[in-house]
């Protein structure tokens, strides 16, 4: 059998490794990359909704405090422990769900769904059911429901042209030039471009931004059964299907093969610990994950766990300070944080839709899931994911009846 190309280290030499010895300059910085590319290409999607929930700017700080400690925690308990870079992140696909989903639901209702869906995450973990479970779900009616999720982010994108001109504009050039030279710092430097047109054109307020800790918001729960299935679950398969298993795949192509129920059991503790606090979805990260799992971070696979021990660290000073986060995003113009936030799924919704049409068998199943989910559409108070996963999964009942019927 061969041996991965990037080997994990025995227990025996993670034991004797120090972590002082193994940090140098390449993880350090890798841990900090991984960060800033967490939070340029997904704080907006955040602040969007937590919006949509009715969040004060003060609810919105401890929305972002509470995604940042949570994992800065994991992500340090989990490197440590494991002597890899085992990175955690909060849901994108997540955020982009409640976005257009939250809309009218009283707070408490969505913390009541995030400890839901958190719960669900957990015993996936706890009983390791998380392959088996992800296997039955058609991974075609999946994506397709997080296509039509996102497809909202992708025509607000191009709707902001109609009234900002020029800024979209430069953001979505510098967006393609840096997909082609620098891919992987494309979303921090279309941000900054979109900052310094903002700030030529007049339309940032940098007074309205002011560096302080985040003060952590408690919201009590409740729990209503039409929020459950309709928001609830549709995070939870979201979160296990867009990010999770990705994240998986990710670390298994660096050549680590940690216990996988043992890091999702603890993102969904974390969860369930932060929920009240706007912790809506905690997971295994995947993209910025990898620059803490690659040579660049250090050419040694066996210290690169100090890159992510230090994206931890990073983490947490983030999080400490999610309120000056959060008034940063207020400061810009709205035409800038939905542009940043499109162009940032943009990757996304791609690959969903590709996945979702790529299996001619699950062709129309997918497209009525996707069709069924962006219309918005809520029976019974139930939002669109949930019923265009059913619809989806109705419709790939029924083929598959007929196609054994014409076999019989």
């Amino acid at each position: 059998m061969s041996t991965p190309s990037r080997p994990t280290p025995s227990p025996a030499t993670a034991e004797r490794s120090s972590l002082w010895r193994d940090s140098s300059l390449s993880t350090l910085t890798a841990g900090f990359i991984a960060v800033l590319i967490g939070y340029s290409s997904s704080a907006a999607i955040i602040v969007q909704a937590a919006e949509a929930a009715g969040a004060s700017q003060a609810e919105i700080g401890s929305w972002l405090w509470a995604l940042g400690i949570g994992s800065g925690v994991t992500t340090l308990v989990f490197s440590l422990r494991y002597r890899m870079p085992l990175l955690t992140a909060w849901s994108t696909p997540g955020a982009a769900l409640l976005a257009t989903s939250l809309p009218g639901l009283p707070m408490s209702e969505a913390i009541g769904a995030f400890l839901f869906s958190s719960l669900l995450i957990t015993l996936c973990g706890v009983t390791g059911l998380f392959e088996r479970l992800m296997h039955r779900l058609p991974r075609a009616l999946a994506s397709a429901m997080l296509a039509g999720v996102l497809l909202r982010f992708g025509l607000d994108l191009v709707m902001t042209v109609e009234h900002r001109l020029v800024l979209p504009l430069a953001m979505g050039l510098t967006y393609l030039v840096a997909k082609r030279l620098w891919p992987r710092y494309a979303i921090p430097l279309v941000l900054a471009v979109g900052g310094l047109v903002a700030q030529a054109q007049g339309l940032l307020d940098l007074g309205a931004i002011t560096p302080a800790l985040a003060v952590p918001a408690y919201t009590a729960p409740s729990f209503d059964l039409g929020t459950l299935i309709g928001v609830g679950i549709p995070l939870f398969v979201v979160t296990m299907a867009s990010q999770n298993l990705p994240g998986v795949a990710a670390l298994r192509a660096a050549g680590y093969q940690p216990p996988i129920s043992p890091l999702v059991g603890g993102t969904g503790l974390a969860g369930l610990a932060l929920a009240h606090f706007g912790g809506f979805a905690l997971n295994l990260a995947a993209i910025s994950a990898a620059v803490c799992q690659g040579p660049e971070a250090h050419h040694d696979p066996r210290r690169r766990y100090a890159a992510g021990v230090a994206a931890g660290g990073f983490y947490l000073l983030l999080g400490l300070f999610g309120a000056t986060v959060s008034s940063l995003f207020a400061a810009l113009p709205g035409e800038l944080v939905v542009a940043i936030a499109g162009l940032a799924l943009l990757p996304t919704l791609g690959a969903s839709l590709a996945d979702a049409l790529g299996d001619v068998s699950q062709r129309d199943a997918a497209l009525l899931t996707f069709l069924v989910t962006a219309s918005g559409i809520a029976p019974g108070g139930i939002g669109s994911a949930f019923w265009g996963l059913v619809a989806g999964l109705v419709a790939l009942a029924i083929g598959r009846w007929r196609a054994a019927g014409n076999v019989a």
